[in-house]
């Protein structure tokens, strides 16, 4: 079990790595954002091991308005496993036989159509299968969390305002990549609101600093404060005396992270307007800026209350994940 753990690790360090120019010609992933196809027998499904599945990768996705599940998960028997389905974005299968040489999770990227995932578990009985889901649901929901942000990230870079980026990066030396759709909203002094907005659908994301003492990483409780005191004087409500802030129905979550080499710490929570019943879900990354006595804050948020929002997050937090300084800019 031990080793099959580390195994999974060291494959899904790869699958964050490595390049795909073995795919270029494969044919392009079908399916929507979100889901995963399960391929296992109907009677694990309903028995001990789907239920392990379904606690991995259906959980609640953090900090939504209403419950929705991290992903969809669609279920197929082994027999159904037809060329449609080989070439779905997300595949979890699992092998399970007493022929089975050796029990472990394995992570391959473009199998049959890319960008692709495909996670195999390989077992010689269910009990077996359960087990591992269990010892390695964490990395199993990363692989495939990850590799949805980066399609998104992808299309992000291949179709961009390029030129958002250049006022972005002229004041604060670096800038996320923003989708076609998007445009300025507002700048000010230490702050830029960028936003696409469609019918009931608004995403924005909100790059600005915060003071820092250049000593010791603020707690949660002063990067909200400090960050409610920025929002209310740039990102005014409908109303007289309306402004956005942090919700405090729910308190926010923050959680230090390091991705290529840069340590930042996340914070995800609901927004809502003072004075007013909008609100929604953000997701922020605060990283040490270029002014030593300064934080950057790249705050992506939501509003859409037509419509589920996961997939939507998840679109403004490829958009926050992909910042970088303007010297390691990618030329396309």
């Amino acid at each position: 079990m031990r080793k099959s753990l580390i195994l999974l690790a060291a494959m899904a360090f790869v699958l964050a790595s490595c390049g795909d120019d073995d795919s270029a010609y494969m044919k392009t992933v079908n399916g929507k954002a979100g889901e995963v196809i399960v391929i296992m027998d109907k009677t694990n499904w309903d028995a001990e091991v789907g239920t392990s599945v379904r606690d991995v990768l259906a959980k609640d996705y953090p900090m939504l308005n209403q419950p929705e599940p991290s992903f969809t998960l669609i279920n197929i028997n082994e027999n159904a496993f037809s060329d449609l389905f080989k070439g779905h974005r997300n595949i979890l299968y699992f092998n399970i036989s007493p022929k089975i040489a050796e029990n472990g999770v394995f992570v391959k990227r473009n199998v049959w159509a890319q960008p692709q995932i495909v996670i195999t578990v390989d077992a010689k009985d269910s009990r077996i299968a359960d087990s591992l889901v269990k010892a390695n649901g964490d990395v199993i929901f990363s692989a495939i969390d990850q590799i949805e942000k980066e399609r998104i990230a992808r299309s992000s870079k291949k179709f961009e305002e390029s030129s958002i980026r250049s006022v972005v990066a002229e004041r604060f030396g670096g800038s996320p990549y923003f989708p076609k759709g998007y445009s300025i909203k507002k700048v000010a002094d230490g702050f830029i609101w960028v936003s696409s907005e469609k019918t009931y659908i608004n995403q924005g994301i909100l790059i600005y600093t915060i003071p820092f003492n250049g000593v010791e990483f603020p707690s949660l409780e002063t990067i909200i404060a400090e960050q409610n005191e920025v929002l209310k004087n740039n990102v005014p409500g409908m109303f007289p005396n309306s402004y956005m802030t942090t919700s405090t129905a729910v308190t926010p979550i923050m959680t230090p992270y390091k991705y290529k080499n840069k340590s930042y710490v996340e914070i995800r929570g609901l927004w809502e307007v003072a004075n007013d019943y909008m609100g929604g879900p953000f997701v922020e990354h605060v990283i040490y800026s270029k002014d030593p006595n300064k934080l950057l804050v790249i705050q992506g948020f939501v509003y859409a209350p037509r419509y589920k929002k996961r997939n939507l997050v998840r679109q403004v937090e490829s958009v926050v994940t992909s910042f970088e300084w303007a010297e390691n800019f990618q030329n396309k």
